[in-house]
């Protein structure tokens, strides 16, 4: 019986694609309880690799991954892991407090304000504005309670993972040049468009994920001190707080600052209120005007909305990871987008008009 040639050889084909796909799920299960910790470690390798490159050109790649390795721990992630830890403790005891004074009406223009805002939306809670604080209160101390308690109850597996991140640094530090070698050859792309797109996403990353961090994160150190020299309870809490809603457009931490500037005042500390926003002021214009120019240096950034969204989808699909991640994300499809759209800049076709960079299309 003779055999079809082409038959055989389609045949062939699907075999191995069959192979190539088991085998592909199989690593994916291998990998995937390690995903986190391994996505967290190539984040914190791409925010630090330009202190990397300067120790590599002194010390050599083995020195220089392990010095790097060891800063980013010191600097980025023991103090990180302090802060959310102190964040979930205060978290409970400021909710607790608002609580309370709600309860003894310290906040009677409040109440008023509420009672007129509930008659028109009844669906927002009870009458009582205490009641519905008391309801969001609880809510809110045991989500806090439930993710400390969490941490506490796993912390073996937490602090597993911290050692794979930190470990899975080093070889991505001292590694990161045949990955990216490597990762050159599978992708379909010439070389020349393999680099551009990889310097057009470290770009987007840095101008826009790293500058909007920067500036979250000046917000909330600053925040925090001024809330912490005014007596403020719980700074961390609200510290942390300030730093997430300055990611919002438009209104941003004014959430957090206004409303506490206007509870001193109510409450007869006007001085401390109007240094409260004085202070609010100083520390927008430093981080939007000082901090955010300075990580940007001339580089394309997306646009506010678009970080805010990718940040907040982010969030809601890869956990905590997704404020990093999500930006990430978005920035490497808009480098695709900007190869593979028509009329593409980088030559996709001939004869055709150049095209906005991947940066503009987000904006």
């Amino acid at each position: 019986m003779k055999v079809d040639a082409k038959a055989q050889e389609r045949l062939g084909a699907i075999i191995f694609y069959v192979i190539v796909g088991v085998l592909g799920y199989l690593v994916f299960r291998v990998f995937e309880p390690f995903i986190v910790p391994l996505a967290w470690a190539a984040v914190l390798v791409v925010v630090a690799s330009p202190i990397y490159d300067d120790l590599k050109r002194r010390w050599g790649g083995t020195r220089a991954s392990l010095v790097s390795t060891l800063g980013v721990t010191l600097v980025i992630i023991l103090p990180t892991v302090a802060v959310m830890y102190a964040f979930a403790q205060q978290g409970v005891g400021a909710v607790h407090a608002i609580q309370q004074r709600a309860a003894e009406g310290r906040f009677a223009w409040v109440n008023h304000a509420w009672s007129e805002i509930q008659r028109r939306f009844p669906e927002l809670g009870s009458e009582s504005f205490a009641d519905t604080l008391r309801g969001w209160a609880e809510a809110i101390a045991g989500y806090a309670a439930a993710r400390l308690g969490t941490i506490l109850a796993h912390a073996a597996g937490f602090f597993f993972d911290l050692f794979v991140t930190i470990l899975v640094m080093f070889y991505l530090f001292r590694d990161s040049q045949s990955i990216l070698a490597r990762l050159r050859d599978v992708l379909p792309f010439q070389k020349e468009q393999s680099d551009r797109m990889f310097a057009e996403t470290v770009d987007l990353i840095f101008a826009s994920v790293m500058s909007t961090a920067a500036a979250a994160l000046t917000q909330g150190l600053l925040g925090g001190i001024a809330f912490a020299a005014l007596g403020i309870g719980a700074p961390i809490f609200w510290g942390v707080m300030v730093a997430f809603l300055s990611l919002v457009p438009v209104v941003g931490s004014a959430l957090i600052w206004v409303p506490a500037a206007v509870t001193l005042m109510v409450g007869g500390h006007i001085v401390k209120g109007i240094v409260l926003l004085a202070l609010y002021g100083l520390v927008i214009i430093f981080a939007d005007y000082v901090v955010r120019p300075w990580v940007i240096s001339g580089r394309a950034e997306m646009g506010g909305l678009i970080v805010f969204i990718s940040v907040l989808g982010g969030v809601k699909v890869f956990g905590l990871l997704g404020i990093v991640l999500g930006p990430i994300v978005v920035a490497l499809a808009a480098s695709l987008l900007d190869f593979y759209g028509p009329g593409s800049r980088h030559g996709n076709g001939p004869g055709k008009a150049p095209t906005k960079s991947a940066s503009a299309v987000l904006e």
